[in-house]
Parts: C-alpha cells; structure tokens; sequence
C-alpha cells in the first residue's frame, strides 16, 4: 500500500474557507439557516464511513474509494485518517490524517495541519439517521459538504433522505458527484 500524508499547504487552505488562497465554488444559499444534529452521539459516529458522494473540491479532485474513519484519542480528541484511492477504487492509495473536535452539539473543528493550529475547517453533522449508517456533512460557507455511510453504497431512499437533508441547508444536491467504490 502506498500511503502520503497530504498536510500541503494548498489541502489546508482547501478545508478551511476563511483561509483559502483562491475562491472555491460554494454549492449553498448561504441566506439558508443551517441546522445540525443537536443530539449527535459522537461515540456512535465514530468509525468508519464511505464517502457516497460530494460537492466538487480541489483536495479531493480524482479520489475515488474515499472513507474517513474517525476514532477516539487518550486526549479527548477525534482522530481522522481520510483515504482516497487516485483514479480509480483500486488506485493508489494516499492518505490524510488529521485531528477533529467536538465544539458544539453536531459541530466539529477539523484539521489536517497540525502545525497550523489556526487551519481548522467547520464539519457540521446536518443529518444522520436513527441507525447511523448514513450521514450528511456541510459547512457553513458551502464550499464542501458529504454525503456519507457505513457501507459503499445505500438504498435510493436513503439517498432521497440525504439529499433532502442538504436541501434544508441551502445546497443544491443537483450539483453532487458520487463517488466510486468497488
């Protein structure tokens, strides 16, 4: 297995919008009030995630097989290791990790730059379902935001589910790309 940490600064700047270097594509109406999962219980989200499908970004441009799998730390942080196969489901592999926290109820603070402590990008839960096995994740400015689940792929009306849940956040599922997966 090929494994790169992708801490470049360029990735940074992508997962932090305040911070970006060159404006990215927002895929939200940012008039729109977002809500996230008030009683999300952070130690079911833990685990891991496929990646169903995203708005376009420039740090995850030609991954395919995505998963995130977050995992508890002995310092009351999340870990995260984001894979991203190049090309295709079985291409190489390169690999981000990360830290993440809890700062309010379905709000976390994600960074892939540890030595950036300021470099950390909002990731709000804005759905998951009773079972947790399928999520939905945005952010404020609308540049990024998932659609993600505990298996590659899921039902059409699980799907409907969480493409009605980006739509009560302001974003436009029309403009989804999914994600391949063997």
């Amino acid at each position: 297995m090929i494994r790169s940490t992708l801490i470049a600064g360029a990735t940074a700047a992508a997962l932090v919008g305040s911070a970006s270097l060159a404006p990215a594509e927002s895929y939200r109406d940012s008039d729109t009030q977002m809500s996230v999962v008030q009683n999300l219980d952070i130690d079911r989200y833990m685990g891991t995630w496929y990646e169903i499908a995203r708005f376009p970004n420039r740090f995850e441009q030609g991954c395919e097989g995505v998963t995130a799998d977050y995992a508890r730390t002995g310092d009351g942080e999340i870990s995260v290791v984001n894979t991203c196969h190049k090309g295709a489901p079985d291409g190489p592999v390169e690999q981000a990790e990360g830290k993440a926290e809890l700062v309010a109820p379905g709000r976390l603070k994600v960074s892939f730059v540890p030595w950036l402590p300021f470099a950390r990008g909002d990731y709000w839960v804005l759905h998951v379902d009773p079972a947790y096995s399928v999520a939905v994740v945005g952010e404020p400015s609308g540049k990024t935001g998932w659609i993600l689940a505990r298996s590659p792929q899921i039902s059409a009306a699980k799907r409907a589910e969480a493409e009605a849940a980006l739509e009560r956040n302001g974003y436009d599922p029309s403009q989804l790309r999914d994600v391949l997966h063997r």
